[in-house]
């Protein structure tokens, strides 16, 4: 099943089309989405949209870029949160949390207090984590060899090959999306091809981070097929069998995403269980 392990759908860039978005995604194939909140004020936005739409699972956090106005009453309420949805079979992970070293500004303190805690949730809730990991690939590693977590997605790699071997002898995968699509991004595609078969999911990073053949427009769960053709050039593989083995890497990591069903026309669609907000 093609799935985008990383997807903002609610952004406000979505706010005029977000319903025909995630139709028009399902009919080109793409048959789960998976939407990391980035706020507590977030979290009832992207529960909801999941208890909406059959594709749409989702991850409770707090970003890396939303931790200067956050407090710790923020983490109650992502604790209070996790506690509440524990049994939601559409929430898959906490995330999205990280560090990000690449904006100027933000403190790298309080980012690293913020991530400390938020995998201290994640074990105690038994979730894995979807990482943003932006110029922070060895401190991210440093908390996660301290607080051991099952898992998860670092989103958006773009560390080096040590790096990335080290993330996943933690059983995390590294999610490829549209920076891969560019032929000047050599570090990203050199690590697209040369990584091990069950290092790698796909992603859009939607709105964010469109493909080269969309750039600078929004991106959507609609350019997913070409990414994932992209990839499997890279891996010189056929498409499908990159789509399936990306799947398989998910399901490692987020032991709760449903496997694969089939409609009695033989079309993919996904498992789903939802429950009432």
């Amino acid at each position: 099943m093609l799935v985008d392990s990383h997807c903002h759908l609610d952004a406000p860039e979505f706010d005029a089309d977000r319903g025909e978005i995630i139709a028009a995604s399902a009919a080109a194939g793409v048959g789960a989405i998976i939407v990391p909140a980035v706020a507590v004020e977030h979290f009832s936005q992207v529960v909801a949209l999941a208890g909406e739409h059959a594709t749409i699972y989702y991850a409770l956090g707090i970003h890396p870029m939303y931790v200067d106005a956050a407090t710790t009453d923020n983490l109650i309420r992502l604790r209070a949160a996790l506690e509440r949805y524990r049994d939601d079979p559409k929430l898959l992970a906490v995330g999205e949390i990280g560090l990000d070293f690449f904006v100027p500004g933000l403190d790298r303190a309080k980012q690293i207090d913020f991530y400390e805690a938020q995998l201290r949730l994640a074990r105690e809730f038994e979730l894995p984590v979807i990482l943003h990991v932006r110029r922070s690939q060895d401190q991210i590693l440093k908390y996660l060899r301290r607080i051991q977590v099952s898992g998860g997605i670092a989103h958006a790699f773009n560390g080096s090959t040590h790096q990335a071997l080290e993330f996943c002898k933690l059983n995390f995968v590294l999610g490829f999306g549209g920076a891969m699509t560019f032929t000047r991004a050599l570090q990203i595609r050199r690590l697209a091809s040369e990584l091990p078969a069950d290092a790698h999911v796909l992603e859009t990073d939607s709105p964010d981070i469109a493909p080269s053949w969309l750039h600078p427009g929004r991106n959507t769960p609609l350019q997913l097929p070409q990414i994932a053709q992209t990839l499997a050039g890279l891996r010189g593989i056929d498409t499908q069998a990159c789509i399936e083995q990306s799947f398989k890497n998910l399901r490692r990591v987020l032991t709760r995403l449903p496997g694969q069903e089939t409609t009695h026309q033989g079309r993919p669609r996904p498992a789903t269980g939802i429950l009432p907000i």
